[in-house]
């Protein structure tokens, strides 16, 4: 009787946990940086890429970041959530089932590029060899936005045999343009193979630069770490704000003799968290709302509200969102084509 209870225990939490799993909705076709870490320039960068893409092939490629898989209710491998979240937003055209997703999960540190049916498994190894070999030694060294810019220019270079920029280059442009991302390629061969190896130094120098002994400036004796659970009687409020929402981790250490105390801050590498225009700390977030959706004869408009969880300052600014091409009129205008995916892709983390 009790294996029966335990077994119809397990089975009802997996079907609640099924049931609570969610997928955000897009805000636009090209770049959706639902972790908020790619700045405005960066974000233009990708999207015209992908605008130019969607203009001159048909093929939609999607950007996503999001902060966890948690966060919509998964909890396991990225796979299944990316290929969901693919067939939810309906990427790529509903007959050739050409999308394209490259999906970053931040703090789970994994990512995912997902292909449309119509690929089949043919791109799964050439996936795996731009996410081991491009995106994944940007991301360890915290190249977040050169990790995902290259990646997508050698994704677009697999699917159409050119790179961004070069759909109608003549000859003598592409011969050009390809010895300049030849002396880039060697940059990048040896950036590849020296920044794990800074990497790795950097956190062992961290390390020791955090848990190094201390000795007070006043009178040179030993100083000592403050527990985390007390230490937050040393820290001002927006310290503690911080603290409590990851962005900032703080050492209080304190001197036994003369009770001088030294306050150290240590920012997080995966918080969505930016600084307050108001009060400096790093207790900034943000959420976007569209307010009109892109056609193929004129831009788009969404709103970004800022709120900072330490002085409540909030306001709000506009971005402009490209105009949708023409290929992609049949399908909607501002909407995916209807494209499906079964799983094909790579994956990858860091």
């Amino acid at each position: 009787m009790r294996q029966l209870l335990f077994i119809l225990s397990v089975c009802l939490f997996w079907v609640n946990h099924a049931a609570a799993q969610t997928y955000p909705a897009y805000d636009e076709l090209y770049v959706n940086d639902f972790a908020f870490f790619l700045s405005v320039e960066e974000e233009d960068t990708i999207r015209a890429k992908l605008a130019e893409l969607r203009q001159e092939r048909g093929i939609e490629f999607t950007v996503v970041t999001i902060d966890s898989m948690f966060s919509y209710g998964h909890n396991g491998p990225i796979e299944p959530f990316a290929t969901g979240l693919f067939n939810f937003w309906g990427v790529g055209d509903a007959d050739r089932n050409d999308g394209v997703m490259l999906l970053v999960a931040l703090n789970d540190r994994v990512m995912r590029i997902e292909v449309g049916s119509g690929y089949g498994s043919s791109k799964n190894t050439k996936m795996k060899n731009i996410i081991d070999t491009t995106i994944t030694p940007r991301f360890k060294a915290g190249d977040y936005y050169g990790g995902i810019n290259e990646g997508v220019d050698r994704v677009i270079r697999d699917l159409t045999g050119s790179w961004p920029g070069e759909y109608n280059a003549t000859g003598p442009e592409r011969a050009l343009n390809a010895s300049r991302r030849l002396m880039d390629r060697l940059g990048d061969w040896i950036y590849a193979i020296l920044a794990p190896v800074f990497g790795g130094l950097f956190l062992l120098f961290r390390r020791w630069k955090r848990n190094r002994p201390r000795r007070c400036p006043n009178d040179h004796s030993k100083m000592e770490r403050i527990n985390e659970d007390v230490d937050d009687d040393y820290l001002k409020s927006g310290q503690i704000t911080e603290e409590q929402i990851g962005s900032v981790d703080y050492d209080v250490w304190q001197c036994m003799r003369c009770d001088h105390r030294t306050i150290e801050a240590y920012k997080s590498w995966f918080s969505r968290h930016r600084a307050c225009r108001s009060c400096g700390f790093q207790t900034l977030e943000s959420d976007s709302t569209i307010l009109t959706s892109a056609t193929t004869t004129s831009t788009g408009l969404k709103r970004v509200d800022y709120n900072c969880r330490h002085c409540d300052d909030s306001w709000s600014v506009e971005r402009v969102i490209p105009k949708v091409s023409k290929s992609s009129s049949s399908s909607g205008g501002s909407s995916f084509g209807g494209g499906s995916s079964s799983g094909g892709g790579a994956s990858g983390s860091w």
